[in-house]
């Protein structure tokens, strides 16, 4: 299936790296952590870091029921979520040129609170540590009436690439007085710290190599 752009969604600027595919935008969301939620309070553009998960072609985003933003988002005011990773420092014969490789994501929409919060929870935690959920205590009701958990369709989205080296000017590969290429950047988990004596279970090992 492919993004459907809309007048929010359209992407102006760079369109040579604009992807339309929308598994591309689904492997962006699922190979991230933290997402940033834009929202208006009181006139004023609030963003907010947090965690998300997706379960086809919904976000579930969470934060406490305290948070102005996330009450704001529940009660109908437009949204703006964004997943960036970058994959590496473009370095080129010209400081204009200098980029980054990057894969964005870019979603807009009006969030709704979850029809069923725990079902979303789940999902929000898997994502952020597979197999926690069925090991770890679930969630007892004065946590989860503490929580706002919030639904976001992913139909309005766009999505950009950049891969592959700088692109230089002619006169400045010619004249060659500066080193040009990428700088790869990889995150990687490290080992697993016990939080004491305890010996680290399966699931957490399973991501940590």
């Amino acid at each position: 299936m492919t993004l459907s752009p809309t007048p929010r969604s359209t992407v102006r600027r760079g369109k040579a790296r604009v992807e339309t595919d929308r598994a591309v935008l689904h492997e962006i969301l699922d190979a991230g952590l933290v997402c940033h939620l834009a929202v208006v309070v009181d006139g004023t553009p609030v963003v907010l870091p947090t965690g998300y998960g997706r379960d086809g072609d919904v976000l579930y985003l969470h934060g406490s029921t305290g948070a102005r933003t996330m009450r704001e988002a529940s009660a109908g005011a437009p949204v703006c979520v964004a997943v960036t990773h970058v994959d590496g420092v473009v370095y080129a014969r010209s400081s204009f040129h200098h980029s980054m490789n990057y894969r964005s994501a870019v979603v807009h929409g009006v969030a709704v609170p979850a029809a069923d919060p725990e079902h979303a929870l789940r999902v929000l935690t898997e994502h952020l540590a597979p197999g926690s959920w069925d090991h770890a205590r679930r969630p007892a009701p004065r946590e989860l009436a503490a929580t706002a958990v919030l639904a976001l369709d992913l139909t309005e989205a766009s999505v950009k690439v950049r891969t592959g080296p700088p692109g230089d000017d002619e006169a400045d590969v010619e004249a060659n007085t500066a080193w040009a290429g990428v700088l790869p950047l990889r995150a990687v988990w490290g080992e697993p710290l016990p939080a004491s004596d305890l010996a680290v279970p399966p699931h957490v090992l399973s991501r940590a190599r």
